[in-house]
C-alpha cells in the first residue's frame, strides 16, 4: 500500500460530501485488491461500525488502513447501500481516483512477442461481463485488454466488483476506434480471432493460437459488429449441443482464452507454426 497517496480529512462518521473527488469501489475483495495494487490515489475507506467477532476480511481492512494511515468513515448498512447504489458491498467501500488506462501504444509495443495475448472487447456494455473477462485475462496473463471509449463499458466500479479486484493489475487500453486498433494489431503481427457463429466460423479449438494472438469478443446479444468481424483473421464458434443457442460473452471468452493457453503449453511456448 506504499504507493497510495491519501488526500482528504482524517476520520469521519456519516455520509461523505457529494462533491468528494474520485469513485467508490465496493466489495471486500475488490477493496483489498485496490489497496494492494497501489495504483490509485486512496481518499478514504467506508466500513460498518466495529463489532466483536467481525469478519476477518473487515478486520484486515481496518488493520491495513491503520498501517497506511488511511481514514476510515463509519457508515451503517443503509448508508453503504446508498453510497454503492445498491451494489453488493459486503460492508466495505473505498473512495479512490479513477482507473488509469494504459495507452494503446504501450500495448502495441508488446505485439512483437510471440506469446502476446490481447483481448478486444467490441462494445460490450454489461459491467458483469467486462469485469469477469478482465478477471480471466488477468488469470491467463494476457498482455492487455482493449475497450472502446464510446458505447461501451470501461473499468467502472461495477466492473471492478465483478472482477473481484483483478482489474487493478490488468493493462486496459481505451480506444476511439476498435476496428482501427485491430488493424494496427494485425500490422504488428497479431492474428485475430473473433468469437461468433456463421458458415465461415470454425470450431474454436481448430484455430492455431500459438503465436501472437488476439481474441475479439462481440457485444451482448449482437455479437461482433460487421467491421470487426471482417477485420478478424478467423471466426471461431463454440459447439452448442443442447437447447441454448449461445453462451454469454464472459463464459465464451474464458473457454477460448484457456484453449489458447492449452495450445501454447502443449507447443512449449513456441510461436505460430
Amino acid at each position: 500500500m506504499s504507493k497510495n497517496v491519501y488526500k482528504g480529512p482524517r476520520d469521519g462518521v456519516g455520509a461523505p460530501r457529494a462533491d468528494a473527488p474520485g469513485e467508490w469501489i465496493y466489495g471486500r475483495r475488490p477493496v483489498a485488491e485496490v489497496l494492494r495494487a497501489g495504483t490509485r490515489t486512496v481518499y478514504e475507506l467506508a466500513l460498518p461500525p466495529h463489532v466483536q467477532g467481525e469478519a476477518a476480511e473487515l478486520a484486515d481492512l481496518r488493520a491495513a488502513a491503520r498501517a497506511a494511515g488511511l481514514p476510515v468513515r463509519t457508515l451503517d448498512r443503509d448508508r453503504l447501500d446508498r453510497l454503492c447504489r445498491g451494489g453488493h458491498h459486503q460492508g466495505a467501500a473505498v473512495r479512490v481516483s479513477a482507473f488509469a488506462y494504459t495507452p494503446f501504444e504501450d500495448l502495441l509495443a508488446d505485439a512483437a512477442d510471440p506469446s502476446a495475448l490481447f483481448v478486444v472487447l467490441d462494445h460490450l456494455t454489461d459491467p458483469q461481463n467486462v469485469g469477469t473477462i478482465l478477471r480471466t485475462a488477468n488469470a491467463a496473463g494476457a498482455t492487455g485488454v482493449i475497450v472502446a471509449e464510446d458505447r461501451a463499458c470501461g473499468v467502472t466500479p461495477a466492473a471492478v466488483r465483478a472482477s473481484a479486484g483483478a482489474s487493478e493489475t490488468v493493462r486496459v487500453a481505451r480506444v476511439v476506434n476498435v476496428v482501427r486498433a485491430m488493424e494496427r494489431l494485425k500490422e504488428a503481427g497479431v492474428w485475430l480471432t473473433g468469437l461468433d457463429f456463421g458458415e465461415d466460423a470454425r470450431d474454436y479449438d481448430a484455430v492455431d493460437y500459438t503465436g501472437a494472438a488476439g481474441l475479439v469478443v462481440g457485444a451482448e446479444g449482437e455479437g461482433l459488429s460487421r467491421l470487426a468481424r471482417r477485420t478478424c483473421d478467423f471466426v471461431a464458434k463454440l459447439p452448442m449441443l443442447g437447447a441454448v443457442e449461445s453462451l454469454n460473452a464472459s463464459v465464451a471468452s474464458a473457454i477460448a482464452i484457456y484453449e489458447i493457453l492449452r495450445q501454447r503449453r502443449r507447443a512449449g511456448g513456441k510461436g505460430r507454426r
